[in-house]
This record gives structure tokens, sequence and C-alpha cells, in this order.
């Protein structure tokens, strides 16, 4: 099968990659290998993925109309997975006008793409953020329209805008919303990665609303299995076990189920480090969800699973990866 993805240099989009090519699937990438990261962890990852001899990478941006053109109709992907994206909340309240620009602009490029060149299924990465003020466990159907940040803002408007274009133009589509997902290659702006090189320095870690806060923490390998599985559970209109009702387009949760507090996860990372971290206990940051917890119903649904990765094993995977990737 020929499957595009986008962010492919990325921390899913890697592994995502490197799950289908291990499956024999024909997979080219797309990523802009931006510098809102040290990019060498980016080419690192395009590396990994590089020992397929026939995995390609094309360098280049979303907002490339004329380059996604021409990939989407020279490659002629059966599925899209569209996990490219400016992510992070925080950064989203200083620099806003990079996630119009990636998220929105560039999602309706390839939105545009696809209905000039029509695939299977178009899969597209969501996030929990969405769900904003809402009362948790978060159900697909419970209202979003309260985000906490710009960046779950964007991404809310990313799913309206793929809504109305599998109506308009009959393209089926999967709005996948991620939890908290964690793991080996995970970006350096992630809460797990920043405490782990705090530790490792001897330096404190800032630790925000620790009493509060709980996640629902997903482990990778989880999420890909959830995304390899849903390739297939193609959604059509009417209603029909999360689908649109007028449209071939459904929300699926992926996440555990299960949330935890931070500091629960915080022990976890020093145990499996063996170092205590030094804590310096902050207030909630503006922007950020007191907690995520998913309602998986439809996740079970669709699929049989629920990921169940132990946080202990999955935070064990990401220290034996970082020590490797660091030396340390």
């Amino acid at each position: 099968m020929r499957i595009l993805i986008t962010g492919t240099a990325g921390f899913i989009g890697m592994h995502l990659a490197e799950r289908l090519l291990l499956a024999g699937h024909d997979v080219v990438g797309l990523d802009a290998i931006t510098p809102y990261y040290d990019p060498a962890l980016k080419l690192a990852r395009l590396k990994r993925l590089e020992r397929f001899h026939t995995f390609i990478n094309h360098r280049a941006s979303l907002e490339d109309r004329a380059a996604l053109d021409r990939l989407m109709r020279d490659f002629k992907p059966e599925i899209v997975a569209h996990l490219a994206a400016q992510p992070g909340v925080r950064y989203s309240i200083d620099q806003p006008a990079g996630y119009v620009s990636s998220n929105i602009v560039g999602t309706f490029n390839l939105l545009e793409a696809v209905r000039a060149n029509p695939v299977r299924h178009l899969m597209m990465a969501s996030t929990s953020s969405v769900y904003g003020a809402g009362v948790a466990p978060f159900r697909e159907t419970q209202r979003t329209d309260y985000p906490l940040s710009f960046y779950a803002a964007t991404k809310k408007a990313c799913e309206d805008i793929a809504h109305s274009y599998a109506h308009l133009y009959g393209a089926p589509t999967t709005m996948m919303r991620f939890f908290t997902v964690y793991g080996p290659w995970s970006r350096p702006d992630m809460a797990m990665f920043k405490f782990a090189r705090a530790i490792y320095a001897g330096e404190p870690i800032d630790v925000y609303n620790s009493t509060g806060a709980r996640r629902d923490f997903t482990y990778v390998s989880d999420v890909i299995e959830a995304i390899t599985l849903l390739m297939e559970k193609i959604p059509s209109p009417g209603g029909d076990l999360g689908s649109s009702p007028q449209a071939p387009y459904r929300v699926i949760n992926i996440a555990g189920g299960a949330p935890i507090r931070l500091s629960a996860y915080i022990a976890a990372l020093e145990a499996a480090i063996g170092i205590p971290a030094r804590r310096n206990e902050m207030p909630a940051q503006p922007g950020e969800m007191t907690e995520t917890a998913a309602d998986v119903t439809l996740l079970r649904q669709l699929t049989g699973l629920i990921p169940s990765t132990p946080m202990e094993t999955g935070v064990r995977a990401f220290v034996d990866w970082y020590k490797d990737y660091h030396d340390a």
C-alpha cells in the first residue's frame, strides 16, 4: 500500500513510518526540518528510516503548495497520514503566527491536494488540547468550544475545516486526538525529555501544578498500533461508530483512558534514571489543562485496542533511548 506521511522527521511520524516500512508498505515522507527544536534530532530520526532503501523524505513544507501538489500527483498515495504541525501549548502564546501558517494554511493546502488527488483514507493528527475547559473524561461527541491555548484553537479549526471538506468533496477523513504521547525519540520540549536532561545535569526541574495536574499518558508504540488499525476503519456518513451524520468523517480519542498525577510520572522517571530530582514547584501555566482523561469506548469498538503499556515500562524505554542518544 502507498502511504504518504507528513511530519516523518517528527516523533510520532518517524515511529509510524518505521512500523509501516517494516510491514512492507511503500512509504514516502514530507518534512521541512524546521528549527522549532534541534534539527539534528529530526535528521537522526530520518537517518533511522533511511536504512529502508525504499524510503524517501521530501524536504518541503506544507505551505509550499506546488511541492505538495507535485508529490501527491507523482506518488499517488492510497492513504495520507497528516502528522506535520507546529506543536507546543506554551510556544503558541508567544509565537501564534507560526501556528496559523503551519497548522491552518498547511492543512488547507493538504486538503486541496487531496481534493485534486483523491485517497482512500485521510488520517489527521489532532490533540486532547481541543477539549480545553471541558469536563473529563473527554468523549468525542462533547463540545470543544472553549480552547485554552492558541495551539488548541488551530487544531480545532483544522478539525472543522476537514469536516467541511469531507462533506463537500467526499474524502474519508479520521481525526485522531492524541493524549500526551511519550517514549523514545520524543521532542526536547516535552516534559519527560526536559526532566531527564535536568536530572542528568544535576539541575532542578520546574514542576507546574504537580499536586493538581493529571495526564492520560500514552506510550508511542500504542499510538502507532492504534493508527495502523484505524487505517482500514474508513468512515462513511450516517453516524455509525462515531462517524458524522453528514460526511465520511470521524473523530477518535487515542489514549489509555487511565490518567495519572504528574508526580507519579516524575517518580517513574526518577526510578528509571536512578537519581532523585530536585523540584521547583511552580503554579499552573497559562493555556495548560489541569486534567486530560479520555473516554476510549470508540477506540475499543473500532479496533479492539486499549493502549496499555505500563508507565514504568514506557519510561524505562525512554530512559534507555535517552542514555544511548546522549551518551548519558
